[in-house]
C-alpha cells in the first residue's frame, strides 16, 4: 500500500514508518517543518511540508495517489489550547474533507482512551480528549472507511505484541500502538467501521482484533 503518515515526526508516527517500510509498504510522511525531512528519509519514508492550518483543497492534492491515511498528530504538550483545538480537532476534520475531496476512503485515527466517557478525561488535558472526541466522532460520520484507535497511556517500552481490548485502563508501548496501526491497515475487513481501545495484554494484536468483532 501507499499510505500516507500525518504527524510522521512525532514518536509514534517514527515507529509506524518503520515498520511499515520494513513490511513493503511506502509511506509518504507529512511533516510540519523541513528540518524534519532528512530524517523520516532514512526511515525510508518520502517527506512532505503538511500543514494543518490550510484549507482542505490544499491538502487534498497531497492525498492523490495514497491507499490509506493515518493521523497520528498531535498540538503536543508544550502549545496552549488554542494550538489543540487547530490541530487535533480541526485539522483532523479537515484531513478528513481533504481525503474525501482526494477519494482516498481508508482512514485511521489515532485517538485515546476513555475519549468517548467525559467522566474519565484527565483535568489537566481535558481540552485535548474535548478535541479527540469531537474529531472522533466526525469521522464516524465522514463517509470514510474508517478505523478509530484508542491507546492507553503510552510508554516507551519494548513492544510485546500482545493487547487487551476494552481495558480499564493501563499503559501500552508506542511501538505496540505502531504495530496495531501496521496490523488495522493489513486487515481492513476486520477493522473498518470499528473502534478498539487497547493497552498491553496477552493476545496477539490479530487475535485480540477478531476477538473484539
Amino acid at each position: 500500500m501507499h499510505i500516507f503518515v500525518i504527524g510522521a515526526h512525532g514518536n509514534v508516527g517514527q515507529l509506524l514508518i518503520s515498520q511499515l517500510v520494513a513490511a513493503g509498504h511506502n509511506v509518504t510522511a507529512g511533516i510540519r517543518a523541513e528540518r524534519q525531512a532528512n530524517e523520516l528519509s532514512q526511515l525510508g519514508a518520502t517527506p512532505v511540508l503538511f500543514d494543518l492550518t490550510k484549507q482542505p483543497r490544499d491538502l487534498a492534492p497531497l492525498f492523490a495517489n495514497h491507499d490509506a491515511i493515518v493521523f497520528t498528530a498531535g498540538s503536543g504538550g508544550k502549545t496552549g489550547d488554542d494550538q489543540t483545538l487547530l490541530v487535533d480537532l480541526d485539522g483532523a476534520v479537515k484531513s478528513m474533507a481533504a481525503a474525501k475531496i482526494a477519494g482516498v476512503n481508508r482512514y485511521i485515527m489515532v485517538s485515546a482512551l476513555f475519549v468517548e466517557d467525559r467522566t474519565k478525561w484527565p483535568e489537566s488535558i481535558k481540552p485535548y480528549y474535548a478535541a479527540k472526541y469531537y474529531a472522533d466522532h466526525w469521522l464516524e460520520f465522514s463517509g470514510l472507511d474508517w478505523t478509530i484507535l484508542r491507546p492507553g497511556t503510552l510508554t516507551n517500552d519494548e513492544a510485546t505484541g500482545l493487547v487487551t481490548m476494552q481495558p480499564s485502563g493501563g499503559q501500552v508501548a508506542r511501538a505496540d500502538v505502531a504495530a496495531m496501526i501496521r496490523t488495522v491497515l493489513e486487515h481492513p475487513t476486520e477493522t473498518i467501521h470499528k473502534k478498539f481501545s487497547f493497552v498491553n495484554g496477552d493476545l496477539p494484536l490479530i487475535d485480540a482484533i477478531k476477538k473484539a468483532d
